[in-house]
C-alpha cells in the first residue's frame, strides 16, 4: 500500500515538474524584443530615438580609450560580452540561446523589457462581432484596465514618473544595486563616469523628449511649467532615496561626492515645496521609496512652477 501511494505521489510530482517545463513562460524572465518592435505604433518616437547618443552609442562606446582601460581594469576584453556593461550600454535580445545587442539603450531600457506586456498594451478590445479594435475605438473601461494590467506585467509609463527617473538613475547615477562593491570600486578606480549633475527634466526634455499625445500625435509637445516642476520633483525624489541607498557602498572619493552632490540637489528642491507640500518634509526626514512615492501622488496635478521654477535647469542647458 505504501508503495502504491508513494508511486501516486511521484506521479503527481513528475506530472507538475513536466507543466512547469511545458509552461516555460511561468519560470522565465521577462525578455527584451528590441525597439524595432515598436516601431509599428510608435514611429515618431523611433525617428527621435535615432538621432540620440543612446541610439548612437551602439557604434562607438566600446571603441573609446576609457572604455578599453575599464574593460582592461576589469580582466575583460567585450563590452557586449559583460553582464555588469550591457545592463546599461545595450539592449540585448536573444538569439538563439544568447543574447545579442541589438541596439544602444531604448525603447526598453526605461519602459521594461517587453515580452510579457506588450501584447496587453497592444490589446485594444474586440468589438461586438469579436473583431479586434483599434486604438482610438477602444472602450475608456478597457483601457483603465490594459494600463493595470500592463503595469502589473512590467510596463513603466510616462505617467510613472518615479519609476522613469528610478529607471534613468540606474545608469546615470550607477545606482544600480546588484552591482557587486567589488566591481563598482574597480570601475571608480578606471574613471569610470558618474555624472554628479544628472538632472530627469535637463536630461529628458532634449534630444531625447518624445512626449507625442493625442490628439495631435504627430508633434512632440513641451512640458507646460506646472508640468516641469511635477516632473522636476519627482526626479529629485526618486534621486534622494536612489542615492541615500547607495551612498555608503563603497569608499572611493568620487562616488561618495556624486551621490552626496545628488542628495543636495534634491533636498534643495524638496526643501522649496516642504511649506505647502507635508510630503515633502516627510520624505527629507526619511529618504524611503514609500515616502517618495506618496509625494509623487500629493503633487499630481498641482502647480509648483512658483516655488520651483528658480531651480528649474534652463532650456538651453537641456541635453
Amino acid at each position: 500500500m505504501k508503495f502504491v501511494v508513494l508511486r501516486w505521489t511521484l506521479g503527481l510530482c513528475l506530472i507538475g515538474l513536466l507543466t512547469l517545463v511545458a509552461n516555460n513562460d511561468v519560470l522565465a524572465e521577462p525578455e527584451y524584443q528590441g525597439p524595432e518592435s515598436c516601431q509599428k505604433c510608435h514611429k515618431v518616437d523611433l525617428e527621435v530615438w535615432e538621432k540620440t547618443k543612446h541610439a548612437t552609442s551602439m557604434k562607438t562606446v566600446h571603441k573609446t580609450k576609457e572604455a578599453k582601460a575599464i574593460m582592461e581594469a576589469l580582466g575583460e576584453k567585450r563590452m557586449k560580452r559583460n553582464d555588469t556593461c550591457t545592463m546599461c550600454h545595450y539592449t540585448m535580445v536573444k538569439s538563439g540561446s544568447r543574447l545579442k545587442a541589438v541596439a544602444g539603450p531604448s525603447c526598453e531600457s526605461c519602459h521594461g523589457a517587453s515580452s510579457e506586456w506588450k501584447p496587453i498594451h497592444n490589446d485594444y478590445g474586440k468589438d461586438a462581432a469579436g473583431n479586434a479594435l483599434k486604438r482610438e475605438a477602444e472602450d475608456p473601461a478597457h483601457k483603465a484596465e490594459r494600463i493595470e494590467a500592463s503595469t502589473k506585467a512590467g510596463m513603466v509609463w510616462p505617467q510613472q514618473t518615479f519609476d522613469v527617473a528610478s529607471n534613468c538613475l540606474i545608469c546615470h547615477g550607477l545606482t544600480n544595486e546588484s552591482i557587486p562593491a567589488d566591481l563598482l570600486s574597480k570601475m571608480m578606480e578606471a574613471d569610470h563616469p558618474i555624472n554628479p549633475e544628472f538632472e530627469l527634466v535637463r536630461y529628458s526634455m532634449g534630444s531625447v523628449r518624445h512626449r507625442f499625445y493625442p490628439p495631435d500625435i504627430t508633434k512632440n509637445a513641451e512640458m507646460t511649467p506646472a508640468q516641469l516642476a511635477r516632473f522636476f520633483i519627482a526626479g529629485h525624489a526618486a534621486s534622494i532615496v536612489a542615492a541615500t541607498k547607495v551612498v555608503s557602498k563603497i569608499a572611493h572619493p568620487k562616488y561618495v561626492a556624486a551621490q552626496k552632490a545628488r542628495i543636495n540637489a534634491a533636498k534643495a528642491a524638496l526643501e522649496a515645496i516642504q511649506g505647502s507640500v507635508p510630503e515633502a518634509a516627510a520624505l527629507l526626514q526619511d529618504p524611503s521609496e514609500a515616502k517618495a512615492r506618496a509625494l509623487v501622488a500629493a503633487i499630481e496635478g498641482k502647480d509648483l512652477s512658483g516655488s520651483v521654477g528658480g531651480l528649474l535647469p534652463a532650456k538651453d542647458s537641456y541635453k
